[in-house]
């Protein structure tokens, strides 16, 4: 009776470690290549497009006036002088802090949220009696940094803003028309006002 053994060919140290080497040339090399392509070049290369074709908004969409930057558009701040609108209420660090986005996180069902909340709804219904509130000053944004409002809540506003500054209601109501941007191809996002921009236009009206 034979028996057949199969002879394994053998593998020189030489050689596995030739492979090895190989491998991990290979894997640094890739490293580097992708790191320099998407990691460098591709941001660079987009942030260039960008800066050619949408300077400003590339640039941060920052607010100029007599040649001094005083906000964004995309970032709401803080106004508690009954001459301006005021925007949605912020929990970001101390309010309407840029380096500290964020929300409360707390539940519906918390009572500190329903106490603020109510306490909100309570003061606002003063300022213009027989309106419903609009949610959107009563609550705060999950970023804390809203620059946008409602129309419905901007409206709600007019009142205390036109007496405020002793002008006609029907002339705020007229600049917050002008300031409402509509929906992104009539289709995209909610009617929105921005509020830094509709102060500045207030401000305006005094020139």
């Amino acid at each position: 009776m034979h028996s057949t053994m199969t002879t394994v060919p053998a593998v020189s140290v030489t050689q596995t470690q030739t492979g090895t080497h190989s491998v991990w040339r290979t894997s640094i090399r890739f490293t580097v290549v992708t790191t320099l392509l998407l990691g460098l070049g591709y941001p660079l290369l987009v942030t260039g497009i960008a800066g050619t074709l949408f300077p400003r908004k590339a640039a941060g969409s920052l607010i100029l006036k007599d040649g001094q930057v005083i906000g964004s558009e995309l970032l709401a701040q803080s106004f508690t002088s009954d001459k301006y609108f005021h925007p949605r209420p912020s929990l970001a660090g101390n309010g309407y802090d840029a380096t500290s986005s964020g929300g409360s996180n707390l539940a519906q069902s918390n009572k500190a949220l329903v106490v603020r909340i109510q306490g909100s709804i309570d003061k606002l219904a003063k300022e213009n009696p027989g309106k419903p509130v609009p949610i959107d000053l009563v609550t705060a944004s999950g970023s804390g940094l809203d620059p946008d409002i409602t129309p419905d809540a901007a409206f709600f506003e007019a009142p205390r803003v036109a007496q405020a500054r002793g002008i006609s209601e029907e002339r705020v109501q007229q600049l917050i028309e002008a300031n409402i941007t509509k929906r992104q191809f009539g289709v995209l996002g909610e009617p929105r006002v921005n509020v830094l921009d509709l102060n500045l236009a207030l401000d305006g009206l005094a020139k």
